[in-house]
């Protein structure tokens, strides 16, 4: 019994990498600006070279580049997943009902990439698109602990009478 909770545990992490790294390899974000290491070199009592100063501010300006360009791409890749999420989901509920252990883990993947649409989410900084995407989080919360756990009952209830 174990060792088929490790299993479904295991291939909901697969899932949910794949769908991570996959967006990662195929749509690549905005590259972090490197640290120019010159400026550990500055001694903290002496006065700032022009060359210093101008390179803390190029790193500030491109630091800030890169967070205004971080932005639009997290909620891209917010939704991106969830809709990779969504699919995942109907899958495992459909399609996959047959062999129950394979199925429970791929429900888990997408529940796992479900909660990495939501964290992507709410790194965009808009407040509205975070709302959003955790309204579609908790709907798909609710719908698929009624369709696992409810309906199932229901449906053997009606079935005895």
């Amino acid at each position: 019994m174990a060792i088929k909770f490790i299993y479904t545990l295991f291939l909901a992490l697969m899932v949910a990498l794949f769908v991570g790294l996959g967006i990662s390899a195929f749509y690549p974000g905005p590259t972090v600006p490197d640290y120019p290491f010159e400026l550990e070199a500055a001694k903290p009592d002496c006065e700032e070279s022009a060359e210093i100063t101008a390179t803390r501010e190029n790193f500030a300006q491109a630091q800030k580049t890169y967070q205004e360009l971080s932005k639009p791409y997290n909620r891209n890749v917010s939704i991106i997943s969830l809709i990779a999420a969504i699919v995942i989901l109907v899958l495992s509920l459909t399609l996959l009902t047959k062999i129950k252990m394979i199925a429970d883990g791929i429900l888990l993947g997408g529940v796992f990439a479900t909660a990495y649409s939501i964290i992507r989410g709410l790194m965009s900084e808009n407040t509205q698109f975070r709302f959003v995407i955790v309204a579609i989080g908790l709907v798909i919360a609710l719908t698929l602990g009624y369709i696992k756990f409810i309906q199932p009952k229901v449906s053997q209830e009606q079935g005895h009478k």
